[in-house]
């Protein structure tokens, strides 16, 4: 399983490296301001409803029956596999056109509903309204990408899944270098998303092809299996809905903050994207249909083990990214977007909330660790309530936070952070509770060396950026570039050394020799 949370990480990892360099183009090129900050709400839509109804509902409803079917009939074109997943494609086809439709016609109803605050300026909101009329339709194709994605994990086959939102990045920056060409830099940013969703299509399509499936549309048909499924789907929508309702709120709050907020926020949610893109995905890729099949197969024991392994590897990977983002935020942020049309004061707004996204991100990390336990085992509805409690627990700090004690973007991203340490704790009391978390002697073993190597990688960093003050006592153009430099080489070298010292301590070794990927059937 390391190995293959190994090759969907390395992947994942390509792809957070192009959107950074994406982003930092962004920046560059916009700046933080009103058209920004329009931009980001035009981002934030579709994803929002990609979330409800493409990406966590949808994995978490199809992904453990679709492997079902697969592991005990095939996928061939005639087996039960195939028909569900033709069943499936033919509803969800069918709904996000209604759902596109709609969004087109109303979509100023829709803006002057998620961002109230761009009211104030009409040229803003308009730019809001017309940028993500252009990137609505992404969720389209992105949520058939979804399923062919699941489909080809099921089989053990990530690549493809993992690579293809490299796309999303490489065309994004390509229609920003043309930016002259259109309307505004934020008009060529929105066209970028529009072209890569059906790029990334195109190679979803081709991948499932060379594994001897495709989807096939036909007219929706309903039947035992499509109840069932839709059962599950709708408890697991009402959990990511009620995640994504806090996004609103996010964004319904950060449209009244003022100009450039909204975009300051957005570049601290990137970097903090960075490891839960890359540790907390792959996690969440290969941990889903890894649990799926041993339960199945009745091996409850190697679900445990399977899990544990994650556990370790996650808290190994997150906990040095948790260090830096709350040790030298400032260092980060300015570092990285201090450029261009993004100032010092819009990267130290950005370095507040990276503080307070740094809080929860363990948080993030172990959810995707502890979340399938229920999923794997058909359960998506304990979940949605720890979800919808965690959504209650964030939204009303974030108003307390914002609104009352006036802490701006921190506020926002400190009450996800909170939220998130809800959801955890009332999951893994239930999965105690119930019997499917399991902590074995191997995640035990593993605790002390994995705490002994990031208390290292904190002393390599502090010490890092204590040498680049003194070698740059004189300041300069790029000081905060070198120091963060500095910081980088001393973590890096406490955790590669860290890590290698406690070899036999940690289950990363024997995992390695032990991972075969899956054949398909």
């Amino acid at each position: 399983m390391i190995g293959r949370l190994l090759s969907v990480g390395g992947f994942t990892a390509l792809s957070r490296v192009a959107g950074f360099a994406r982003d930092l183009l962004m920046a560059a090129i916009l700046g933080a301001g009103p058209m920004s900050d329009a931009l980001m709400v035009a981002l934030r839509l579709p994803n929002h409803f990609r979330a409800i109804f493409a990406e966590g509902a949808f994995t978490a409803a199809f992904l453990p029956r679709y492997t079902a079917a697969a592991t005990t009939g095939g996928i061939g074109l005639s087996s039960h596999a195939s028909h569900f997943a033709n069943d499936v494609f033919a509803w969800q086809f069918a709904a996000q056109m209604v759902l596109l439709l709609l969004a087109l016609i109303f979509m100023p109803e829709i803006i002057a509903l998620v961002a109230p605050g761009f009211a104030s300026d009409p040229a803003q909101f308009e730019l809001a309204v017309a940028l993500t009329r252009i990137t609505f339709p992404y969720l389209i194709c992105v949520a058939i990408v979804t399923q062919y994605a699941s489909m080809l994990n099921a089989i053990q086959r990530f690549k493809a899944a993992a690579s293809a939102p490299i796309l999303l990045s490489l065309s994004m920056i390509a229609t920003l270098l043309l930016a002259d060409h259109f309307t505004t830099p934020a008009h060529a940013a929105a066209v970028g998303v529009l072209v890569a969703g059906f790029l990334e299509l195109l190679v979803l399509i081709w991948a499932a092809s060379r594994a001897g499936f495709s989807l096939r549309l036909r007219l929706p048909r309903w039947g035992e299996k499509m109840g069932e499924f839709f059962r599950a789907l709708g408890a697991a929508t009402i959990g990511s809905g009620s995640v994504q309702i806090g996004l609103f709120i996010d964004t319904i709050i950060a449209s009244f903050l003022p100009s450039g907020d909204l975009t300051s926020l957005y570049y601290a949610d990137r970097i903090n994207q960075l490891p839960m893109g890359i540790v907390g995905v792959a996690l969440g890729t290969v941990l889903l249909p890894e649990m799926s099949a041993r339960i199945a197969g009745k091996d409850e024991r190697a679900a445990s083990a399977a899990q544990n392994r994650a556990i370790v590897f996650g808290l190994l990977l997150t906990l040095p990214c948790t260090a830096a983002f709350l040790v030298m935020p400032d260092t980060i942020m300015r570092a990285l977007f201090a450029r261009g049309a993004f100032g010092e004061q819009a990267a130290d707004t950005s370095a507040m909330a990276l503080f307070a996204y740094g809080l929860g991100l363990p948080a993030f990390i172990l959810l995707r660790c502890i979340v399938p336990s229920f999923y794997a085992r058909g359960d998506t509805a304990t979940p949605v309530r720890a979800t919808v409690l965690s959504v209650i627990a964030n939204i009303a700090m974030k108003i307390v936070l914002v609104w009352v004690f006036s802490f701006g973007a921190a506020g926002l991203a400190l009450g996800t952070s909170f939220g998130a340490w809800v959801s955890f704790f009332v999951l893994v009391w239930l999965a105690r509770r119930r019997g499917v978390l399991v902590l074995t002697p191997e995640l035990k073993r593993a605790a002390l060396p994995v705490a002994i190597v990031v208390g290292g990688v904190v002393a390599g960093m502090t010490g890092g950026l204590a040498l680049g003050g003194v070698v740059l006592s004189q300041g300069g153009p790029l000081a905060d570039e070198a120091r963060f430099l500095f910081a980088l080489s001393g973590a890096a070298a406490a955790f590669f050394i860290g890590t290698y010292a406690f070899r036999n301590r940690l289950p990363l070794r024997d995992a390695l020799r032990r991972a075969k990927p899956a054949k398909p059937s």
